[in-house]
Order: structure tokens, then sequence, then C-alpha cells
């Protein structure tokens, strides 16, 4: 089923609009989720909706909260999500960092306890439109850990998402990095679940520690858990995402006193750094745009039409979705009929969706 974005976002926003009696922030996050389906990421897409009532219903994610200023120091913020919408959260937050970085040159922002951050490059994006560099790093706090160490057969952290966005040059776009520390979202092990599709090879291991393409081991218990990207390398990247984004905030890595049902709560470290913090912005756009044609001009391997940079598939994705609608697999449309029932959207609502006429 393809679904305007349009259509989606109604949906998305009347769901959370019933659930969390915030219809400001529904349609924010709504927006933000839909943006991701857009861009291809239907990991961090509406499919999450029912997982925000969950976390609503069981009053691990509030609402109506703000962000908070905890400690200020100049350029150095703490901020603390009081476990609301992450996506309304990091708006306020990142928007606190830009004002900082734009007095100072730089910004550091620790920003803890926030229910789910969405997708991380959202936050990225908005530090580099305003014109800085953004480093990011976050961790994930869940019912349950879903990533196994390298070396490891058993999950003890979770996918842990790392970011670094760069401005847009006068000839390129943003260059946006975002991505899991684990091989693949635990999104796509759900969204590969529920339309019947096998994961990659090497992204999932079961229960004993086998490797499998089969991403209902996800879903077992005992569960199996996702791998690193890169082995030793995503791993690595995964521990300084608990490390910087967790401990450094106050916020925790990952720990099984931490694991609460129903609970989705990320911990983030952003950077921001002003390009032209020496004088020397211009030179810096232009050995980047000579950098990217360089990079760019390899001719393209068996198999593809071009070099891709990070920000390019999805670019091409957000094109092809906003003209011809997203795709949604019929297990996400049920859980997002479930959701709605269960917080009482009227029926005639719940009807359109199921059509694919919301």
């Amino acid at each position: 089923m393809r679904i305007s974005a349009q259509d989606l976002t109604a949906a998305a926003t009347s769901i959370l609009a019933y659930a969390g009696k915030n219809q400001d922030a529904a349609a924010r996050v709504a927006a933000r989720l839909v943006s991701a389906n857009l861009t291809g990421h239907d990991s961090h897409g509406v499919g999450m909706i029912p997982a925000y009532v969950e976390g609503i219903l069981a009053g691990q994610l509030v609402p109506d909260a703000e962000a908070r200023i905890v400690e200020d120091k100049g350029p150095f913020l703490l901020v603390d999500g009081g476990q609301g919408f992450g996506h309304v959260i990091a708006e306020q937050a990142m928007g606190m960092a830009i004002e900082r970085a734009k007095a100072s040159h730089f910004a550091m922002l620790s920003l803890r306890n926030s229910f789910h951050l969405g997708r991380l490059g959202d936050w990225g994006a908005m530090a580099a439109e305003a014109g800085f560099i953004c480093i990011l790093y976050a961790n994930v706090q869940s019912s349950r850990p879903l990533v196994a160490p390298f070396g490891g057969s058993d999950a003890r952290f979770v996918t842990n998402p790392y970011c670094t966005a760069i401005p847009a040059t006068d000839k390129h776009p943003m260059f946006l990095l975002d991505m899991a520390t684990s091989t693949i979202a635990m999104g796509k092990a759900r969204v590969a679940d529920l339309s019947g599709k096998q994961v990659p090879e090497g992204s999932v291991i079961d229960p004993e520690g086998n490797p499998t393409t089969d991403p209902s081991v996800m879903f077992s218990d005992p569960a199996g858990s996702l791998t690193t990207f890169g082995q030793h390398k995503g791993f690595g990247l995964a521990l300084l995402g608990d490390i910087l984004g967790g401990s450094f905030s106050g916020g925790g890595a990952y720990l099984p006193e931490r694991a609460v049902p129903a609970r989705i709560v990320n911990n983030m470290m952003a950077i921001l750094i002003d390009p032209n913090v020496f004088g020397s912005a211009q030179d810096f756009g232009v050995d980047v745009d000579s950098y990217t044609d360089w990079v760019k001009a390899s001719p393209p391997a068996p198999g593809f039409d071009a070099v891709q940079l990070p920000g390019d598939p999805e670019r091409a994705s957000a094109s092809d979705r906003r003209e011809n609608g997203i795709p949604v697999d019929p297990g996400t449309i049920t859980q997002l009929i479930e959701a709605a029932q269960s917080v009482d959207v009227p029926q005639a609502d719940i009807a359109a969706l199921m059509s694919g006429d919301a």
C-alpha cells in the first residue's frame, strides 16, 4: 500500500493526539516520522507509533514534557528531556545549542532522559542548516538489549547511532552521515519480519550466537541479537555512544537495571563547530567541493549507477516518495490500526487508514 505523505501525516497525528492529548506535539512528531519514511528510513518512521502509544499508556513517555536546562556553562549545555517526545525535546535542545554556537563558534550539548529521538540525522541536519558542522553520539535504553558485542553471543546494548553533518556548499548539498552502529537498525528487522522478508547475511544471530537471516529470532523468547557493523569497528562506535551519549550526560549507559517495559530512552552528545571559526569557511567549502567532485567521478562499479555520498540516497527516496506515495507494509498497517483502537481513535479514521485513504 502506498500512502501520500500528507495522508500518512494526518493519520499519524490523529493516533498520537488521541494517545497523548497534545495536538501540537502530535503534529510535530508525526511530521518527523513521515519525513523518515520519505527519506527511506522506514525503521524510524510511522512504524514507531505503536511503541510510542505503548510508552504513553505505560507512563514511560510524557507527551507534555519540554527540554529543561540542568547545567548552563556558556557553550556547554546539559539538558534533561523529562521522558518527553524525543522529536520535540531534541528540536528544542538543538535550538539552544545552535544559539550558543552562534555566540561562541562552538557548542557542546549533552542531552539526557529523552524518549526515542527518532532519526538522529534530523538533529545533525538542523545544525548543518544553521551553518554548523555537527557530530553526534547517542545511546539507547529500552526494555531489553538488542545488539551483541563483537565476539559475544548475546545482546549487551542497543543500536547506538552515530551522525556527522556538514553544511551544504555552493555546489553540493549537505553531507549527512547517519547510521546505527548495528549492521541493521532494529526497525529494519521489524519491517522485514512484518513483510515476510529476510535480513542481510551477517546482520543477526540466533539465541545461541549462530548467524541467521530470519528476522523472527529478534522477536522470539529467548531472542537473538543484532550484530555490530564492520565487526570490531561498529562495536567500538557503539561503546562510544553509550559512554559519551549516556554515561557523560548522566543518563547512563545500558545496564540491566535500566531495562523497563515500554521504555525507549535516548541520551545524546552533540558537538557543533563553526566552519568559519578560523575565517576559512570559504576555503573549506571550495576544498569540500573539489573533494566531492573527485570522489564522485570514480567510474561506477558493476551493478551501480554512480557513486553516492551520504545523504544522496535519502534525497532520491524523498523525491520518489513525495511523487508516488510512501509504501507501508500490511504488518505495519495492522499495528497502526491496533494502536489507534487502543487509544479510541474514531472508527472512521481507522477505516480510512485501513483503506489507504487516511
